[in-house]
């Protein structure tokens, strides 16, 4: 606590002051974690997981923040929940969103995260008719790391082209024909991406106009950002209750911010969007000439 005053000018806090200050943000926190989600539908999800070192029985710990930020029926991006976990897999993803929907979370229709181990498998548990997709630009920094050093800027490039098109048939074509192209240099890459075509072609089951808020975790590494700045100035947390403490803070801090902003998303695309069959069936034979792509 002494570190974070001291932002403010505050030099010194006694143990009182302290345990004060702590008693009261810890019941905003909790006050804002614990809320009804009963602002209609929240359509579009992201997630994502921060590693923290935290000292745990004489021994310093990594454990994961578990965060969800969701966009309301009022289209306000809006975080709808934080945890922290020992391990990022199946297990603490599944007991996060159960809390969630226990919460009030419906509507559901695209999560959109990084290829976070078990959060597939939650979401089909958690969140049935939701589909995922896996955030694009997490992903080529996966692809890059199975090419040579050389041939990184060249496959960046042809895997942009995917998703600068002007419509869902279009982007499947691109993508085949991407997949053809790196496959004639690389094999190994071209299998890689063409297993992932499900999971970062799900965004085109929704309107073009908001395809670039959705096809990534962009807007949730922004966030990130800010909750690095504030955490940095801790390093290692003495225990899990200050994490939430601290995290629970910003995030509580953001979502004010963002009530106060204009909308993130136009109601009438949301509405469209809660309409929309999802259907990026990867065998669909239906589509149109793809863009040429440049040696």
């Amino acid at each position: 606590m002494e570190k974070l005053v001291e932002q403010l000018g505050i030099r010194q806090l006694s143990k009182s002051q302290v345990s004060e200050m702590a008693a009261h943000l810890d019941a905003q926190v909790e006050a804002f974690r614990n809320r009804p989600l009963d602002s209609g539908h929240y359509t579009f999800v992201w997630m994502d997981a921060l590693t923290m070192k935290v000292r745990e029985a004489g021994r310093t710990v990594n454990v994961h923040a578990l965060i969800a930020v969701g966009v309301n029926a009022d289209g306000q991006r809006e975080v709808l929940g934080l945890d922290v976990a020992s391990d990022e897999d199946g297990a603490g993803w599944l007991a996060f969103l159960r809390s969630l929907t226990a919460r009030g979370l419906t509507g559901v229709r695209l999560v959109i995260s990084d290829a976070h181990a078990g959060l597939v498998q939650a979401i089909g548990a958690a969140l049935p008719g939701a589909s995922w997709q896996r955030c694009r630009t997490h992903y080529l920094r996966n692809l890059l790391t199975k090419v040579p050093k050389s041939a990184q800027p060249w496959i960046a490039t042809l895997v942009r082209t995917i998703f600068d098109q002007p419509d869902a048939d279009a982007v499947r074509a691109q993508f085949d024909r991407v997949v053809a192209t790196i496959e004639a240099k690389f094999p190994a890459a071209a299998e890689h991406l063409d297993t992932a075509r499900d999971d970062l072609l799900a965004f085109t089951g929704f309107p073009r106009e908001i395809w670039r808020q959705i096809w990534s975790n962009n807007p949730q590494e922004r966030l990130n950002k800010e909750i690095r700045r504030r955490t940095d100035v801790v390093g290692i947390f003495p225990n899990r209750p200050a994490i939430i403490r601290l995290v629970g803070a910003v995030l509580a801090e953001q979502t004010d911010e963002w009530t106060e902003g204009r909308r993130y998303m136009g109601l009438e695309l949301l509405t469209k969007a809660r309409m929309i069959t999802v259907d990026t069936d990867p065998h669909d034979t239906n589509h149109t000439e793809p863009t040429p792509i440049a040696a």
